[in-house]
């Protein structure tokens, strides 16, 4: 039997949207009428199920005893339990399900319309990284995680197929869980290689726009938005409690880093890292996140950056990292060792512009080969510059906040969060195409533009 929280979920992600939304006031939907592709559930929430599924489950047996059961992560439509019972804002948030919640969001914005004719942009609420799940995790499946997304391609040219063709697809976009690395894999590899799919490589999809949480540098049609965090307030009473209480926080502590703490087998940015804390306990606090630990338990993190001046950022398998996101929620100053890590990938949400104004950026040559000492060079900075720079960074923080869905009037009107502002960003990309495209400018329409905006 299906448990609750998934049929919860089942019934409301399968909301149409109201083909009258937006007809009182057209002026002010002008340019942000979208339309939201009516999909086979099979593309989106009959993949549900694997949540719960023997076979292809969200959390492996080594992670079992800190993660929340699979079918829980449904919970508040893909935000996961709360963290406790009596707790109004935290949740134990699964970021493999932001597909779901961003789906939950779409369906309550204003501009909404049924006849894609009238539409300035075309959703298309497709689950792709639980979709993947059966290509990355069974081994029967590996040599066909080059069709990853084809049926989808399939049935979008052949459904309504005016839809797709109107603009070749240059009015589309989609969100999906996950670096775009993951997805990236070339059609042609052969053998091929565990754990990545296709879907980014498909010729149907080519002019659409991708939301990954990570993106790569040179495909046009990839934007990052930020890793979803386990905060997702309601009210505006909540979310200013939390940045009331992250300004006040006293911060004994240096520097924290929150991360894996197995050492390389060769010197990198982390195994320095790991290296100088050991040698000053005094300045350097070290969390544990090893095995998953920190994925579900916003308390095993959130609580040391709270106590901690200046968050330590450096890349992993991919150069991004959720904990920057966290630590500009608890104010703690991200401290980069590339521009990847988050300069180059979050132009939306972070203007690249005032990085100086929020961060720190030490790069990672000088620490692994330089020589340089991150304790020293984060002491040299002066309080006063400390404390403003940790003011912008809670000025900062509700722009990578997802809200709850069904939050308060209140709140929405205070201030727009990661998801209106990665659709405000989608609508910027889709009206200069498209207009390039009305216009026969064709070698625009595939140009490298700055999507940075400045706030």
């Amino acid at each position: 039997m299906a448990n609750p929280p998934f049929l919860f979920l089942l019934v409301l992600l399968n909301v149409a949207a109201d083909p009258r939304a937006g007809a009182d006031a057209p002026d002010s939907c002008a340019g942000r009428r979208i339309h939201i592709r009516r999909i086979p559930p099979r593309f989106n929430t009959d993949l549900l199920r694997h949540c719960g599924a023997d076979t292809f489950p969200l959390t492996d047996a080594s992670a079992a005893a800190t993660s929340a059961p699979p079918w829980e992560s449904l919970a508040n439509h893909g935000l996961g339990p709360r963290t406790h019972p009596r707790s109004r804002s935290w949740y134990r948030t699964d970021a493999r399900l932001m597909e779901p919640f961003f789906h939950r969001r779409i369906l309550e914005r204003e501009c909404l319309v049924d006849d894609p004719a009238h539409a300035d942009a075309v959703f298309v609420p497709y689950y792709a990284a639980l979709d993947a799940l059966p290509y990355v995790l069974d081994p029967a499946l590996l040599d066909a995680s080059a069709r990853h997304g084809a049926e989808l391609a399939e049935f979008l040219a052949r459904d309504q197929p005016r839809i797709l063709s109107r603009r070749q697809g240059h009015d589309h976009f989609l969100v999906v869980s996950g670096s775009a690395w993951d997805y990236s894999q070339s059609p042609a590899t052969d053998p091929r290689l565990w754990g990545s799919t296709s879907l980014l490589r498909l010729p149907e999809l080519a002019n659409f726009t991708f939301l990954t949480t990570e993106s790569r540098m040179w495909p046009w049609q990839e934007h990052a938005i930020p890793h979803p965090t386990s905060f997702h307030p309601s009210t505006l009473p909540h979310l200013r409690a939390w940045l009331a209480r992250a300004r006040w926080s006293r911060r004994a502590t240096l520097m924290l880093f929150a991360g894996g703490v197995s050492r390389p087998s060769r010197p990198n940015i982390r195994g320095s890292i790991l290296a100088e804390c050991a040698n000053r306990t005094d300045a350097c606090a070290v969390v544990d996140c090893s095995g998953g630990k920190c994925s579900h338990d916003p308390g095993m993190y959130m609580r040391a950056m709270l106590r901690s001046k200046f968050c330590l950022e450096p890349p992993g398998d991919t150069p991004t990292r959720r904990s920057t996101f966290d630590a500009i929620l608890a104010g703690c100053v991200p401290v980069f060792f590339e521009d990847l890590a988050a300069r180059k990938q979050y132009g939306w949400h972070l203007p690249p512009a005032r990085y100086d104004e929020f961060s720190v950026h030490i790069p990672k040559e000088t620490v692994v080969f330089g020589g340089v000492r991150i304790v020293e060079m984060l002491q040299s900075v002066p309080e006063a510059e400390v404390r403003r720079m940790r003011k912008r960074v809670l000025e900062m923080a509700p722009r990578v906040v997802y809200r709850r869905h069904g939050s308060t009037a209140e709140l929405r009107a205070a201030g727009k969060d990661a998801v209106d502002l990665a659709v405000d960003g989608v609508l910027r990309r889709i009206r200069r195409r498209t207009r390039a495209q009305e216009e026969g400018r064709t070698e625009t329409i595939y140009a490298m533009e700055d999507d940075s905006v400045e706030m």
